[in-house]
């Protein structure tokens, strides 16, 4: 890496994410040769949401590389407490990307909200949990009936719910879903309005340093728990070489904060207002993450995904996940 990219520190390896960008750029140039010529123009405004345990995006944010590489482009930050109010967002038009789990896609979708996928971060089950209060009678994924279980509607909870559910040899209709916001649902938890929580990284790690609660279940066994890049249609189509390059920025993020974790935990608590113990354990459960392309493995697990949630009546209609797979210039996912 060069100096100029913003991580303050030399060259290093380059990634397998690198290369995959590479490789779509590459297709990107080959697929329009007669616009590739032009420079793609530079977007007036980057705007860009995440969440508290967005890691790599919290490092692009706290060193500014975004605005350092694009100086006349007007870079915005905006914080959510869960991917369906960030979809939300980037599906009004009052944001151009942002990082989310993998259902609040899924229910988008089937909303008819126009984004893209077109990137993906490793599966991180570890960083989900199913916590009960530590003297609760619930031992078991088969306990869970009948109780009240606290989540955030149509997000990654709701499906490490819904597979623990269905592990257990149980139907949806045998619980009673509480759907809270995860600082709601962490007030009801403590005061015992709910019998479960279903919830991940940070809000996990804090509950467990504070509240120790039991584990009842991850997310590991149940769901992938995959991270997922998306954009805004129209800013995919209208810059597809900025999205390209934030994808590199990302996982240069990623090689940053697996090099330099002392320095990235102190990011994350300063712009979180998190606990050090807190990151440390957030992180400690986190693989390394480069971001890739969205390629037809990845798209076939998440089909399941959305098939898991249609066959229950969750959305309202099935969707096919591959349709809203960004495929820059007509590149084509592998066959596999």
């Amino acid at each position: 890496m060069s100096n100029d990219s913003g991580y303050g520190f030399g060259a290093g390896r380059r990634s397998l994410l690198q290369a995959a960008v590479a490789g779509l750029a590459l297709l990107l140039a080959k697929a329009s040769p007669a616009t590739a010529k032009t420079e793609e123009p530079v977007p007036a405004q980057l705007r860009i949401g995440f969440q508290k345990s967005a890691v790599n995006l919290v490092i692009l944010k706290s060193q500014a590389v975004l605005e350092k590489k694009y100086p006349n482009t007007k870079v915005s930050w905006v914080d959510f407490p869960a991917g369906p109010q960030l979809l939300e967002a980037l599906a009004a038009g009052s944001l151009d990307f942002g990082l989310t789990g993998d259902s609040p896609p899924v229910f988008a979708q089937a909303a008819g909200k126009d984004l893209v996928y077109v990137g993906v971060e490793p599966p991180k089950p570890l960083s989900t949990g199913i916590l009960v209060k530590p003297n609760s009678p619930l031992r078991t994924l088969a306990d869970l009936k009948g109780r009240r279980i606290g989540l955030q509607k149509g997000s990654s909870s709701q499906y490490v719910l819904l597979r623990a559910v269905d592990q257990a040899g149980l139907q949806w209709s045998d619980i009673n879903p509480v759907y809270l916001t995860p600082a709601d649902a962490r007030a009801a938890f403590e005061r015992g309005a709910i019998d479960a929580w279903v919830i991940w990284d940070p809000f996990y790690a804090a509950t467990e340093l504070d509240v120790a609660p039991r584990v009842l279940a991850t997310g590991e066994g149940l769901s992938g728990n995959n991270s997922f890049y998306l954009a805004s249609r129209p800013f995919a189509q209208n810059h597809p070489q900025t999205v390209l390059a934030m994808l590199a920025e990302l996982s240069r993020a990623n090689d940053y904060w697996q090099a330099n974790r002392k320095e990235t935990a102190q990011y994350l608590s300063d712009y979180s207002g998190l606990s050090l113990a807190t990151v440390h354990l957030l992180l400690s459960r986190r693989p390394s993450s480069p971001v890739t392309p969205v390629g037809a493995k990845v798209v076939a697990d998440q089909q399941r995904v959305a098939d898991a949630f249609a066959r229950i009546g969750l959305i309202p209609k099935p969707v096919r996940v591959a349709e809203i797979v960004w495929q820059p210039s007509g590149a084509r996912l592998a066959k596999t």
